[in-house]
């Protein structure tokens, strides 16, 4: 009987040393290749099913086992007869010490070599594992017993204790090594980003609310959507079995702590070295808010940059990679995974964070918007990422920066209404064109347009939306919207503000235009601004805010305000041209001394409006050409029909202009270059 169960264990030991040569020949296939074909991934599938589906020998099996092949050899054990009890205990104990010293040689002679063992091969490598599992394993069992100190095995478990502890220690360096040794550098293909401080201009780097300095184009770098999710090898693929098989026996060996903390340690760096690399410095919110405005845009278009890249590339890999080491899904593996991203994904949020406890600084508000976009678009990612409890105070910090983004750009949106309403001339602006705060404030809100849907988030005040029902004028639709629904249209939260924001304007250039001496100039101002803002209104998205009734209003404003300006510079000139007082006294005749000092007195009141309105501007072409051809018919046309009808008392010294010169003068008008009429000959 104990022959045959000395030859079973034998036979035992056989079939499971020629089941490690076949794993190890497998494994060393492995080592190479980075892909599988379908038809080896379902072997190995299939394997992997078979072996979880295997039971562990008990104690006491694992324990015959031990005896028959590492201290058997020639001994049947004798377990079935009294009598030979004790010499089977000898035989025990001598079969555990000696299995106990062939581990510790395989242990301990690795201490005085300073090589790394996984550098030198995968039988090497295969060897030591398999040795510090057989010393967990002698642990086990000895455990199992229930030693006391008296008893002799307690030396022997004492001794395992400190091979473990040896061989933990070891594979806790080989683990960081293989981690370091093989990560895979960041791939340029993700980092390629030119820096505005490249530029020649930097189109946002100067914007001012004043006279002297406004950007006329505020141009928004779109913040793209598009970028997909892209997992990289950050540790090279064929490794990966190792560090699993190391991390699966120092977790078996309770040196749980210590594989986290090597893995920790390693990975946080290799995150530090990503933000290095993405041009991410360490900056604390005191370094930030002491930044020039041009500095700081271009800090914060890198942020956005990289924040995307950081998160959807760099993180979702860095997940993956704990996954493949630890197992998808296992909570050892998220806790290392958040453990070492905490910090980086925090020193990016502490960015955000600054930037929204800094000024509140219209120029701000547009990269403001775009780091609030970017964060927002990655909310999911990041949810994704830190699930369950363990990586909730990193989903909660994400979402607390969010907020106070948000409320960033709430308070700075107020802040630039508050702008506009309080800005103040003390001179006014030359020549009656567009004020450069009117080109500030629409090119802002029509940049603004760009982030409608943030905007109406934002700025929601849930009481009033309800409350208010507004007019066709302030409908966000097209009158024949309103008047197809039937009934007053909701306007949405941004689109009540920029209306509140237009009206501010247009009071701020009323009083802007009380600078201006001449009434005529007043007018033209104010002609030039509203039909300005009409027209931007008109040619962008803003149409979709304004609606088309409240560009209707601002057209037939400035038009009044054309013919305001026409009555003040031609109504005294056009009295001349009437026949009212140059008749002789006491006869029905036209006295020639009388109609040559009308004419005298015509041609020395429009040389004098040329003299003063060639020096005014109106920049656009179609409205310049528009109140030329309209000055035209009125003055020019009143000036030769008076020519013509008293041509017969007029002599040719009396006429210093032709109705066509005058024609041509009015070419000169608005144009920004004063010009003098000195010449009397014609041109």
């Amino acid at each position: 009987m104990a022959v045959e169960e000395s030859e079973s264990a034998i036979g035992e030991l056989e079939r499971e040393e020629n089941l490690i040569a076949a794993v190890r020949h497998i494994v060393k296939a492995l080592g190479p290749n980075k892909t599988l074909t379908s038809d080896a991934k379902k072997i190995l599938a299939d394997l992997g099913t078979r072996l979880s589906s295997m039971s562990v020998p008990s104690e006491k099996e694992e324990g015959k086992q031990g005896q028959g092949g590492e201290g058997g050899n020639d001994h049947d054990g004798g377990a079935d007869d009294d009598d030979d009890e004790e010499e089977e205990d000898d035989e025990g104990l001598n079969a555990i010490e000696e299995r106990l010293n062939v581990i510790q040689e395989k242990i301990m002679r690795w201490e005085e070599d300073q090589s790394m063992i996984w550098d030198l091969g995968t039988e090497e490598a295969s060897e030591y594992l398999n040795a510090a599992n057989e010393a967990r394993r002698l642990i086990e069992k000895l455990e199992s017993l229930h030693l006391r100190k008296e008893d002799q095995e307690y030396e022997f478990l004492q001794r395992a204790y400190s091979v473990l502890q040896t061989a933990m220690a070891r594979l806790e360096e080989e683990f960081s090594n293989l981690l370091i040794q093989n990560r895979q550098p960041f791939e340029p293909e993700y980092v390629s980003f030119r820096s505005s401080e490249e530029d020649v201009v930097d189109e946002n780097s100067i914007i001012s609310i004043g006279d002297e300095s406004v950007e006329e184009s505020l141009q928004r770098d779109s913040v793209s959507r598009a970028s997909e999710e892209h997992i990289i090898d950050l540790v090279h693929p064929a490794v990966i079995p190792d560090l699993r098989c190391i991390a699966n026996l120092l977790f078996a060996s309770n040196y749980c702590q210590e594989c986290s903390n090597a893995y920790i340690i390693v990975r946080r760096d290799a995150l530090d070295e990503c933000l290095f690399i993405l041009e991410m410095e360490r900056l604390s919110i005191e370094d930030v808010l002491k930044m020039q405005w041009g500095t700081l845009n271009s800090k914060i278009k890198r942020w956005i940059w990289a924040v995307k890249i950081f998160v959807r590339v760099y993180l979702a890999s860095e997940r993956w990679l704990s996954d493949q080491i630890f197992g998808e899904g296992e909570p050892v593996s998220l806790s290392c995974f958040v453990d070492a991203s905490k910090a980086s994904i925090l020193q990016l949020l502490n960015f955000g964070e600054a930037m929204s406890i800094g000024p509140h600084q219209p120029e701000k508000l547009f990269r403001v918007l775009d780091m609030y976009e970017v964060l927002q678009d990655l909310m999911p990612d990041i949810d994704a990422l830190y699930t369950d409890e363990v990586g909730s105070s990193v989903k909660i910090e994400c979402h607390e920066v969010l907020k106070r983004l948000g409320d960033c750009v709430r308070a700075t949106f107020f802040e630039f209404e508050n702008a506009i309403a309080t800005n103040a001339s003390s001179t006014p602006f030359v020549g009656g064109g567009i004020h450069p705060l009117t080109k500030y404030v629409m090119n802002y809100l029509r940049t603004l347009t760009d982030y409608t849907d943030i905007l109406n988030l934002l700025l929601k005040d849930q009481e009033e939306e309800e409350s208010i029902s507004l007019s066709p004028d302030m409908s966000p639709g097209t009158e024949e919207d309103s008047r197809s629904h039937g009934s007053p249209c909701r306007v949405s939260s941004m689109a009540l503000h920029f209306r509140s924001l237009a009206s501010i304007l247009e009071s701020n250039l009323e009083e802007k235009s009380k600078l201006y001496k001449e009434v005529s100039l007043q007018h033209l101002f104010l002609m030039n601004n509203l039909h300005y803002m009409a027209e931007k209104v008109k040619g962008s998205e803003l149409r979709l805010v304004f609606g088309d009734e409240w560009i209707r209003k601002r057209n037939w404003k400035f038009q009044q305000h054309a013919m305001k300006y026409e009555r003040a510079s031609w109504s005294s000139i056009l009295l001349l041209l009437k026949d009212e007082g140059i008749l002789a006294p006491g006869t029905n005749s036209v006295s020639k001394s009388l109609l040559k000092e009308r004419l005298r007195s015509f041609y020395l009141g429009f040389e004098d409006v040329y003299r003063i309105q060639t020096a005014w501007l109106i920049p656009d072409i179609q409205l310049r050409e528009d109140l030329r051809i309209s000055i035209s018919l009125k003055v020019i046309q009143a000036y030769r029909t008076f020519v013509g009808r008293h041509n017969s008392h007029i002599s040719d010294k009396i006429i210093k202009y032709s109705a066509d010169d005058l024609e041509n003068y009015l070419l000169d008008f608005f144009e920004g270059s004063q010009k003098w009429l000195q010449n009397p000959h014609r041109r």
